[in-house]
């Protein structure tokens, strides 16, 4: 190791923004884009800009075949810029340098000061920002200039630097690199470097034409020395309009040969393979070992059809016929000939994605000795020649295609955040790799916006997948994970960029999350990693870490480029399962808010309720228990049609209106009617319209079902607008459906609403529900009405328990439509409570009437309201024979509070007013008002009925409660 520390004063915008950002301000509006992520780089590594340790090694080269491709390259480009005072570098895939071409003799001093040279490594982790190893971390050409490199030594010089990739297998096999003094830089570098390393990438590809030509020409040489047979000519495929070739293959059957040939030759352990055909036919397939005369290695792929029509040719030079042992060698340059079982396939891999091919079983080790008597006079026919790494090439992209497509089918099937993330891991495992954990934040769990992520963020481990067992002390699901700095994982967080750490034994920053847990990992095996930020739109939600451990092959870079296209898919999904998250909470908390809270105080019945949510999004199911005067209760059910904020909403609309209604203690009938009407309205955009740019929500529609209980006739009054009908269980465990006319469902107008009166036993339940509870899509309305007739039939039960009852036989796992039940089990007001009298028209029964209220209260015990409530009845009675026509009713009910009310044969309604001082009546109404708690009037068949109410006193309400 060498220490380098080099001091530099420079001048300008960036001389600020560095030492900004060194303490720690931002500075994104002073630094271009990718030096300020290469900045944040080199402050993860831990690097210091003024101090420097570059380690140097002896000895290194590049691939001999790499070194060809290259050196008429860098001839050329050297000459071009020799009066240009500039150097050219190549690195290898490390970034460290392997040879220089040196300017003027005033840089390679200044690029020798800084160790610039040949052995030495110019990775971004070790010398900060720099043409050579940024253009590695980030995968493409970079130029950085002066105050840009991270390092201060480094700020004299200006430099561009492109990767060199292998054109099959996509992999950086080295770094192209300009370098000069800062004042002589220009951005046309950039072009330049670019365009060389496009010229030695495609002298590479020249390369792979000539062996693939060089092993085609030595395979007919072969052909010829078996056989002595005539030079075979090239003949290309007949095919008809139905795709087929002359001997009847049609497209597929030749795609699937040609795939299973590649799958052949990148197998170096297997002879033989067996395809079948359409019609019945098989295919034996036969892999030969060629050498070229240059020493070029390679495989051929001989077909046979049997059971079908010969196989005259499949565009593709032709062989003559094979007969003898096998397999079939063409003499070395130096030697004998290379048998076909001594082929290996070298490590190429290739940035291109595809389907997977499922390979049979490698034949046994007698099948070579048997294949001569296999195709022993039969004709064979060249399939497929090629090198054993670009088979392998083929088989690796159909295998990632067919990953990328099970992975567009199978993430996403729902809008839940954890199971997307739960089908990310199981779409890549094992077929990716051999552990993979997503971690998200909490918030994103809850549907909220993400806070933005990095440093010492605590993530959520969410999902993980193993090929066997998970990795020794890894985290498991459900446990928080706090990343310190240094890990890929938080790198990966704060700079929103993927991390690939090929060797994890090497990764410094992975170990210091947990020196001691991560050293038993990676003693399970575990060897490398990648993490991969999940963002969408601008956000980030989390991060994907992919682990190997069964495989021995490290990842690569075009295993990352596979790993960021199935992150990307999945951030999407999960982007959109959470914002269906938010919205769902958000339309369940306006739900929740709009339903009742807790129960009214009410002596008429006993009421219980539930009510669950649709799995698929809220809908506008509500109920409600509204007590009216008399003593009586209104029960409401109700269903709007649709799902989700509109739905939620217009319930809120029609409940609210239905409390209004039931203050004006409408019939029933004549309270749907109300409630059709404003419905109507709502779906014409009338009345609550406010101002908005967004279409128009459809019909708005819903059903209604609503019943009136007194507790002193024991009568009920019911009428519905198309909702199922309420179920009656008597006391002894009889269940009846109500014969209630359907009416239609409020919005259509336009036809009168009927009702139905019951007489309800002591201890009846009535049972309201909305249709989620008895129909779904499993189960239509007559089976599940049958159901809960047998539900319901049990004697004794409290209302509590005939909801769980109901719910636990009927209510499905995840229902696909709200469910709302309410349950009232009723009570009596008694005879001893209810005190009633029947009065002539005839002012002289007031005095009578105060007497009577008067004894009445005594028996009860209430003689502090004597004085208020005879005033009252006095003043009613008055106005009722003065104003009103027919046969006079007082009655008093002692219930939660003691009521009092004066009916008459008149249907006109009495008006608060304020007297003027000279007028001598007008105040009867108002001392009423002020001497009571409430008052109104309701209306009946025959009359009305005006009606007071007033507090008992504390010990009375205390022992009533009771």
């Amino acid at each position: 190791m060498i220490s380098v520390s080099v001091a530099w004063d420079d001048i300008g915008g960036l001389v600020d923004a560095h030492e900004r950002f060194l303490a720690g301000a931002r500075v994104e509006a002073d630094v271009r884009g990718s030096v300020l992520e290469s900045w944040k780089r080199c402050r993860s590594a831990g690097l210091e800009p003024g101090h420097l340790l570059v380690p140097y090694e002896q000895g290194l080269t590049l691939d001999e075949r790499f070194l060809r491709a290259a050196e008429p390259v860098l001839t050329k480009l050297s000459a071009s810029l020799a009066e240009m005072g500039m150097s050219i570098a190549l690195c290898d895939a490390r970034g460290r340098m392997v040879r220089r071409l040196d300017g003027d003799l005033r840089l390679r001093d200044r690029l020798d000061e800084v160790n610039f040279a040949p052995g030495f490594d110019a990775s971004e982790p070790v010398v900060g920002t720099n043409g050579v190893g940024t253009a590695l971390a980030e995968r493409g050409p970079i130029y950085v200039v002066g105050r840009e490199h991270f390092a201060d030594c480094l700020q004299p010089f200006a430099c561009a630097g492109s990767p060199v990739r292998n054109p099959l297998s996509g992999r950086i096999e080295a770094v192209l690199d300009l370098t000069c003094l800062r004042d002589d830089g220009d951005p046309t570098m950039l072009r330049l470097v670019r365009a060389a390393a496009r010229d030695i990438e495609g002298r590479l590809l020249e390369q792979a034409t000539e062996r693939e030509r060089a092993l085609l020409a030595a395979y007919r040489r072969a052909a010829l020395d078996v056989r002595g047979a005539a030079r075979p000519t090239v003949r290309p495929v007949p095919v008809d309009g139905d795709g087929h070739d002359g001997d009847g293959l049609g497209r597929i059957d030749l795609a699937v040969l040609r795939e299973r040939a590649e799958e052949l030759i990148a197998s170096p352990g297997r002879t033989l393979d067996e395809v079948p055909l359409s019609g019945g036919r098989i295919a034996t397939l036969l892999r030969r070992q060629v050498r070229g005369e240059a020493g070029e290695t390679g495989v051929a792929v001989e077909a046979r059809i049997l059971g079908g029509p010969r196989l005259s040719g499949l565009g593709l030079p032709t062989s003559p016929p094979v007969a003898g042992p096998v397999p079939v060698a063409t003499p070395g340059p130096n030697g004998p000939p290379v048998a076909a079982r001594e082929a290996t396939a070298p490590t190429v891999s290739r940035p291109a994605v595809v389907v997977r091919a499922v390979v049979p079983p490698a034949p046994p080790p007698q099948a070579a000795e048997t294949v001569g008597d296999i195709l022993d006079g039969a004709e064979s026919r060249l399939l497929l020649v090629g090198e054993p790494g670009v088979g392998r090439l083929a088989v690796l992209a159909r295998r990632r295609l067919e990953l990328l497509h099970d992975a567009g089918v199978r993430i996403g099937t729902t809008l839940d955040v954890t199971r997307t993330a739960e089908e990310l891991a199981e779409v890549t495992v094992p077929r990716f790799a051999d552990f993979v954990a997503v971690d998200l934040p909490d918030a994103v769990l809850r549907g909220e916006e993400p806070v933005a992520l990095g440093g010492r963020t605590v993530l959520r481990r969410v999902a993980i997948r193993a090929v066997r067992k998970q990795p020794a002390n890894l985290y498991d699901v459900g446990d928080a994970v706090e990343y310190v700095p240094s890990t890929p994982q938080a790198r990966c967080l704060e700079l929103t960029q993927s991390v690939m750490e090929p060797v994890l034994a090497e990764a410094g920053g992975w170990i210091a999350q947990d020196p001691e847990r991560m050293g038993r990992v990676l003693a399970a095996g575990v060897h490398s990693l990648i993490t991969v930020p999940l963002r969408a739109r601008g956000t980030t939600l989390g991060v994907v870490s992919f682990y190997r451990s069964e495989r021995p092959a490290p990842f690569e870079d075009d295993d990352l480029s596979l790993a960021q296209e199935l992150v990307l898919r999945a951030a999407t999904c999960i982007d959109n399962a959470r914002r269906y998250t938010r919205e769902h909470n958000t339309a369940l908390a306006l739900q929740r808010s709009l339903l009742p809270k807790g129960r009214p105080e009410q002596s008429a019945v006993e009421v219980a309720y539930r009510y669950l949510p649709a799995q698929a999004g809220v809908g506008g199911d509500w109920f409600d228990v509204i007590p009216l005067s008399g003593a009586r209760v209104a029960l409401v059910v109700g269903d709007v049609v649709g799902h989700g904020l509109h739905a939620a909403a217009t319930m809120g609309r029609l409940r609210t209106a239905v409390h209004n209604f039931c203050s004006l203690d409408l019939p029933p009938d004549d309270l749907l009617a109300h409630l059709d009407d404003l419905v109507g309205r709502l779906d014409r955009g009338e009345g609550w319209a406010v101002e908005s740019t967004q279409a128009d929500s459809g019909i708005v529609g819903a059903t209604c079902l609503y019943a009136v209980y007194d507790p002193v006739s024991r009568r009920c009054t019911l009428t519905r607008a198309g909702h199922p009908l309420p179920a009656v269980v008597a006391p002894d465990g009889t269940v009846e459906f109500v014969d209630l006319p359907a009416g239609q469902p409020l919005g259509l107008g336009g036809m009168p609403f009927e009702t139905v009166e019951l007489e309800l036993a002591e201890g009846s339940q009535l049972v309201l529900y909305t249709d989620g509870l008895v129909e779904d899509r499993l189960r239509d309305m007559d089976s599940g009405l049958d159901r809960l007739r047998t539900v319901l039939g049990v004697s004794g039960r409290s209302p509590e328990d005939t909801c769980e009852a109901v719910l636990d036989a009927l209510s499905a796992e995840r229902p696909s439509d709200d469910v709302a039940l309410l349950v009232a089990r009723t009570h009596v007001l008694g005879r001893e409570r209810v005190a009633e009298w029947l009065l002539p028209s005839d002012p002289a029964v007031v005095s009578r009437a105060r007497t009577a209220v008067t004894g009445q209260l005594a028996a009860w015990g209430l003689d502090e309201l004597a004085f208020t409530t005879e005033l009252v009845a006095s003043e009613l009675v008055t106005n009722a024979i003065r104003h009103a026509t027919g046969p006079v009713q007082l009655r008093l009910l002692r219930d939660r509070a003691l009521l009092c009310e004066v009916s008459d044969g008149s249907s006109t309604s009495p008006r608060l007013r304020r007297a003027r001082t000279e007028d001598e009546g007008g105040r009867g109404l108002f001392l009423v008002a002020q001497l009571t708690e409430r008052w109104g009037t309701r209306y009946t068949p025959y009359g009305k009925v005006i009606w007071t109410e007033q507090p008992l006193p504390r010990a009375h309400h205390q022992v009533h409660s009771r």
